[in-house]
């Protein structure tokens, strides 16, 4: 342990906190393009990182905000497990160029590790499990800082939806780099998708309508990383996209991760955990103040009046010249890839029963797609799993 620490606090005193290193300083680092003081105002962490375990960075997804997120799901939950929880708000919503917003978890990384003196632990919902596998691939210094890179409903390989959403030609550009076979994705994925001696645990539901899941294999599995379907603990549980954030499967799942050597393992959860629907630490209030997000105009406004975009975002340099000269390229990039996820074809769009409701159907998610598209002046295209 005393090893592992002081092999930490190497690398933290080579990033310096991310704020001041000149190119190539981090490690073979890439430049950032951002201003880490911008970064560093998105931060946004206790006090003192003064609990037990781990601390955690929460990374939220495409069109919410940190406290949307968080405030009334895992940010209150971690800290009664005994881990500080971090959260880091991504600009423009997480609408903007992912890439860019990946920088600002480059920054929160290399922060939260000098103030903490450890490692932490990296979770992400949606377009949030993006960012980190962005920063772990293309900025290798941080592989020595994170333990746990835990990713929940995201989009790894891509959303139709997505595709659906830019098929007018005009969308965010997050948006345009989540489409499957992107180059945004494409760059993400090549050779190995776990790199460095870091836990990848990625976690999804079968019945997600926003990031649809079809094995085998589902857009959210990644080769390297143990993939946990919320139906592989508890079959026939219908988490959908936004749900899954207050699961209590799901929060069991992660707490598994974050709490043992090496990613979450199912087996250790007990068949006990399915008998609830709602995170423990978390009640009614909470699930409600989620339904308005998930629903209201906080999510939906933003997806329909915020940052469009003709085209897909370009690759930053430091990209290009790692395609055009393998030797530019990353340590641990090598690796075997998984086949391509299976297409999904357009159909009906389907109510999806939300456990945690109490025994109410809502649509959450197909509601928040289908009044964003409206609004927008969009055909709606949905697709089932």
């Amino acid at each position: 342990m005393l090893a592992r620490r002081m092999v930490v606090l190497a690398c933290v005193a080579t990033v310096l906190l991310g704020v001041a290193s000149p190119a190539g300083a981090d490690g073979g680092d890439p430049t950032l393009s951002i201003d880490p003081a911008a970064a560093l105002t998105a931060l946004h962490c206790p006090p003192s990182f003064a609990l037990p375990k781990t601390p955690v960075l929460l990374v939220h997804g495409t069109g919410f905000t940190a406290e949307e997120s968080w405030t009334h799901t895992f940010a209150k939950t971690l800290p009664l497990d005994g881990h500080d929880a971090c959260t880091i708000d991504l600009p423009a919503r997480a609408l903007g160029d992912i890439q860019v917003a990946s920088e600002y978890v480059v920054v929160a990384i290399r922060r939260m590790t000098a103030q903490s003196g450890r490692r932490i632990d990296v979770v992400g919902h949606s377009q949030g499990g993006l960012e980190p596998r962005w920063a772990l691939k293309w900025f290798p210094s941080t592989r020595a800082l994170v333990d746990d890179d835990v990713t929940i409903s995201s989009t790894h390989h891509g959303s139709a939806d997505a595709a659906g959403a830019c098929a007018a030609g005009s969308c965010a550009a997050s948006v345009w780099q989540q489409r499957p076979g992107s180059r945004f994705l494409n760059a993400l994925n090549a050779g190995d998708e776990t790199p460095g001696d870091v836990s990848y645990t990625s976690i999804y539901s079968l019945t997600d309508e926003v990031v649809p899941e079809l094995p085998p294999p589902s857009t959210s599995m990644l080769a390297g990383a143990r993939n946990v379907a919320i139906q592989d603990a508890c079959p026939g549980r219908p988490d959908d996209h936004f749900s899954i954030l207050w699961d209590a499967v799901a929060h069991a799942i992660v707490d598994d991760a974050l709490d043992h050597p090496g990613p979450a393992d199912p087996a250790r959860l007990g068949s006990s955990v399915c008998l609830s629907a709602i995170a423990p630490g978390l009640d009614a209030s909470d699930v409600a103040y989620m339904h308005t997000v998930a629903l209201g105009q906080t999510a939906l406004s933003t997806l329909v009046t915020g940052p469009k975009s003709s085209a897909e975002p370009a690759l930053m340099p430091y990209v290009l010249a790692a395609q055009s000269s393998p030797s530019a390229a990353p340590n641990d990039q090598a690796g075997p890839q998984p086949a391509a996820p299976a297409t999904r074809q357009p159909s009906a769009s389907r109510a999806v029963h939300l456990a945690a409701t109490g025994g109410t159907s809502t649509i959450v998610g197909p509601a928040l797609v289908a009044l964003a598209l409206a609004l927008s002046g969009r055909r709606l295209r949905r697709r089932s799993p």
